[in-house]
């Protein structure tokens, strides 16, 4: 049975459009099934009309747990937006960005012909991404609940007016302040609106929960990252009446009164991610950011083997005994500075 390859594409973009026509033909010409979004290829073919590749449809040709891999063609966002069709499966999402700074995407477009050869070939890793479940409390009550792969971001509702919050780590209160809103985020989205926040960059493969105030008027508002078995929380005083809002990935909305409570944890449910780069992230982070590293010598040259490293020699001096008769002794300096015999 022929692998079924999941292409998504941002339809609102021609490059995006242009770049799945091609995964599509090159897919389809190794043997592989191109699938896409009857809405996605509704928009394509309006533009360019009939693909030359045979494609098949999401949900009536062929269900997502018969997809065998996703290609997302745009940016972060689009990479958000698939996430939430694949997320609860073993769907891996690969990611070629078409977008700026692209952090979630694997490739570049100029090197669109080459990941569909490593897709072709399995030429892939596929790595598991926390998630977050968000729940919103009023008066006992449970409003809503979502989740988020980068952050769910509680915010003010009216720019005129800040919002006074109380923050929460493992049901004790940590400080009140007025603030814009607080960003609660996955190790991922440490690179995204966190980043923008002042929060911390965590390497991906890091287990942990990041809390980081937006604009907070406080002297002690400084980015937290806790384990991953604690319970965030971000509480609405009703002390004024602003209003707030809650965003998971800008993606989805939902309103805060004042009095509502936020709360945030590890949820069991993972994204997969595919790597076609065994890249550090220290290197990802460099040239997506544009980082200057001139100047860098990199490692310290290991000794060779059998090698033995030497102390330095001290100085000889003759030392006088009590009795009247003299020895040799090596002198050398200490580690403050002081003269060892």
């Amino acid at each position: 049975m022929s692998r079924r390859i999941l292409v998504l594409a941002h339809t609102g973009r021609r490059a995006a459009m242009t770049a799945a026509q091609e995964a599509c033909t090159q897919l389809h010409s190794s043997g592989l099934v191109p699938v896409m979004r009857r809405g996605d290829l509704e928009d394509i073919q309006a533009e360019y009309g009939v693909l030359a590749a045979p494609t098949e449809i999401l949900d009536e040709d062929v269900a997502l747990d018969d997809v065998d891999l996703g290609m997302v063609l745009g940016g972060d966002g689009t990479i958000l937006r698939a996430a939430e069709l694949v997320r609860g499966t073993n769907v891996p999402l690969l990611g070629v960005n078409l977008g700026h700074v692209g952090f979630l995407a694997e490739s570049e477009r100029a090197d669109l012909a080459q990941t569909v050869h490593w897709v072709v070939e399995r030429a892939y890793t596929v790595e598991e991404r926390m998630t977050i479940d968000v729940k919103v409390w009023l008066g006992g009550k449970l409003l809503a609940r979502t989740w988020a792969l980068n952050e769910a971001a509680v915010e003010k509702a009216d720019r005129q007016r800040m919002l006074e919050v109380v923050i929460e780590v493992d049901a004790r209160p940590i400080s009140s302040f007025g603030c814009d809103g607080v960003v609660l985020a996955t190790p991922t989205g440490s690179t995204a609106y966190a980043f923008s926040a002042g929060g911390p960059v965590v390497w991906p493969e890091v287990e942990a929960l990041l809390l980081a105030p937006i604009s907070a008027h406080a002297l002690f508002a400084k980015p937290l990252v806790v384990a991953p078995t604690s319970v965030l929380a971000v509480e609405i005083l009703t002390r004024t009446d602003a209003q707030g809002v809650l965003w998971c990935d800008g993606r989805r909305s939902i309103d805060l009164p004042p009095g509502s409570r936020v709360e945030v944890t590890r949820s069991k449910t993972p994204v997969r991610l595919a790597r076609t780069h065994l890249t550090p992230f220290s290197e990802r982070l460099v040239r997506k950011f544009q980082l200057p590293t001139h100047g860098w010598r990199g490692p310290a040259p290991a000794a060779a083997p059998g090698t033995q490293l030497t102390q330095a020699p001290g100085q000889t001096v003759r030392h006088a005994n009590p009795d009247g008769s003299s020895e040799v002794r090596d002198r050398t300096v200490s580690d403050s500075g002081g003269v060892v015999e």
